[in-house]
């Protein structure tokens, strides 16, 4: 039974032009359907730009949809009144992809904890203590770092902190915003495992989104392409990963780099052209002036993300690949 299920979500941002050209709409998040399962780790992939993060943060309700529905535990987020949702947050948290700027550098790590603590739950204050040194241990720090300030930690120290405030209050669905991007190669592989641990451990379900393939692969059950807003392949992860059905995915595969026997990177192709602006797309297929498998249908009609097998995978392409 999925724990999160995402409906025709939308987010268009209003962007006012001259007095005769009226409101243009820039569509950060257009139409995007999901599910996810209790305990299974959903990969959204996509370059910089394309809608991940707004994504993520219409799933734990920091923005608010143009249209769609995000429904929690069979509760649709949306009808919710101010008191019920903010009681309803302790089932989805959020990890933010900068863990510099993701803690009030002016509150220790105990108020940081105490806060989330305070909220959610009615544990007193020594137990809020006692649960706070819990969490500290969950991700690998100790209960004298409790009383530090942000600027004594290092970065992956940083992000262990903001998966201890996620934790804090025993979610069911947490949202991980790129948590790996802003740290160092030899962390980013110690926040990877800690993660799958902890979702091993308490059956909790991800939304992992990253730019980096291999990484996603790794951790999530399944995986969706982003582009422009808009999913154009899902699927199982090995089989996006080892047999793409859209010309954007073939492409972000090819340009990961590989290590031949003397240490050279080979068969990296790098991904032409810049995103269009969600301003303005392009008509047709929004991936069209980019791909090289583009045929005049494609400049034409926008293609349906549609089931091109039975085990589940899905692609958004006029083209059989």
């Amino acid at each position: 039974m999925p724990i999160l299920e995402v409906k025709n979500l939308k987010k268009y941002y209003p962007i006012k032009k001259g007095i005769f050209s009226g409101t243009k709409y820039v569509r950060a998040v257009d139409n995007v359907s999901l599910t996810i399962n209790k305990g299974e780790t959903l990969g959204l992939v996509g370059e910089s730009g394309c809608g991940k993060t707004t994504l993520g943060k219409l799933i734990v309700k920091i923005e608010t949809p143009t249209s769609g529905k995000v429904i929690l535990n069979d509760v649709n987020t949306e009808k919710l009144s101010k008191k019920k949702l903010r009681e309803s947050r302790k089932d989805f948290q959020m990890i933010f992809q900068d863990p510099y700027s993701s803690l009030n550098p002016r509150i220790n790590i105990i108020g940081v904890l105490n806060e989330v603590l305070s909220i959610h739950t009615k544990l007193n204050k020594r137990d809020r203590y006692l649960r706070a040194i819990e969490l500290l241990n969950l991700v690998g720090l100790k209960e004298n770092h409790l009383f530090r300030y942000p600027h004594q930690f290092s970065g992956g120290q940083r992000q262990r902190i903001g998966i201890a405030r996620a934790l804090a209050v025993n979610p069911k669905l947490i949202v991980a915003d790129e948590p790996i991007s802003a740290l160092d190669v030899s962390i980013q592989a110690q926040i990877i495992n800690l993660l799958c641990s902890i979702q091993k451990e308490n059956d909790i379900a991800f939304l992992f989104i990253a730019h980096d393939l291999v990484v996603v692969e790794h951790i999530s059950a399944k995986i969706m392409v982003m582009y422009l807003g808009k999913i154009v392949e899902y699927g199982e992860s090995y089989e996006i990963c080892n047999n793409p059905k859209h010309p954007y995915t073939l492409a972000l595969i090819q340009s990961i780099p590989s290590i031949n026997s003397s240490n050279k990177i080979i068969n990296r192709k790098l991904l032409s052209g810049d995103i269009p602006s969600p301003l303005s797309p392009p008509k047709g297929c929004s991936f069209h002036p980019r791909c090289s498998f583009a045929i005049a249908k494609c400049k034409l009609e926008e293609p349906a993300l549609n089931e091109i097998n039975k085990s589940g995978h899905f692609s958004a392409c006029f083209v059989k690949m």
